[in-house]
């Protein structure tokens, strides 16, 4: 019973092969006997597919001054581009968009060549349509790119007149720690051929969601809606 409940929380879909620490608070969410820290160390540490993540290596994160901290969700929003991915379905680069509030994030498959046109589509069927319009967004794609696509998106809203916004041409280090947790998570779920990526991008956007992130000690999911998801 006890190793049941800890491959449900660990090598599920959609548990993702969390550490060891999102591990055990995943199972403590439903069972608890004595010896179950070890347990689960154990089993975590002896994982192949987890193993397979933790051999990618990055460059470390350079510090770069903090931007202020939005009052509420889905105000201020990082985007930027992985791209130079293996094809898949069409798609060769992930499109990330995170809640600098809430930490949560959408992965949205696209292409390398995608056009402010084709960002301001995207956005408003992904974003828009759910969370309405940002007040500010952080982004490495450049200012005139940002300038186009937020053009083009007032265009396609109807929207007449001079609707600004804040616009930072860098990034914070969050959406590259995201881009980073994603490369790991797409490891766990991919094929050994890395040509089905685009079908596991909503399993990785849920791991991602329902960790907890360090700096709000809970995670996105439980941030925006107060809760937990169930797994069962």
């Amino acid at each position: 019973m006890q190793l049941g409940i800890l491959q449900k929380r660990h090598d599920s879909p959609l548990a993702g092969h969390p550490v060891q620490e999102k591990t055990l608070k995943l199972v403590k969410g439903d069972f608890y006997c004595s010896g179950m820290t070890q347990f689960i160390k154990d089993y975590v540490s002896s994982c192949q597919q987890c193993s397979r993540r933790e051999n990618i290596h990055h460059k470390k994160f350079v510090l770069l001054k903090p931007l202020p901290i939005p009052n509420g969700t889905w105000i201020c929003l990082s985007m930027s581009l992985i791209t130079q991915l293996p094809l898949s379905n069409s798609f060769d680069s992930i499109l990330v968009i995170v809640d600098r509030f809430s930490k949560m994030e959408v992965f949205i498959p696209t292409m390398s060549s995608i056009t402010s046109l084709d960002l301001a589509h995207i956005f408003i069927k992904n974003i828009f349509s759910k969370h309405g319009l940002p007040s500010g967004i952080v982004s490495d794609r450049g200012s005139l790119f940002v300038s186009s696509f937020w053009t083009n998106l007032c265009q396609q809203l109807k929207i007449l007149g001079d609707l600004s916004i804040a616009y930072h041409p860098e990034t914070d280090g969050q959406t590259e720690r995201v881009n980073k947790i994603l490369e790991q998570c797409l490891c766990i779920y991919v094929s050994y051929h890395q040509d089905d990526w685009n079908t596991c991008l909503p399993l990785a956007e849920f791991f991602y969601n329902n960790s907890d992130h360090s700096s709000k000690k809970q995670s996105p999911l439980f941030t925006v809606f107060g809760r937990y998801p169930h797994f069962d």
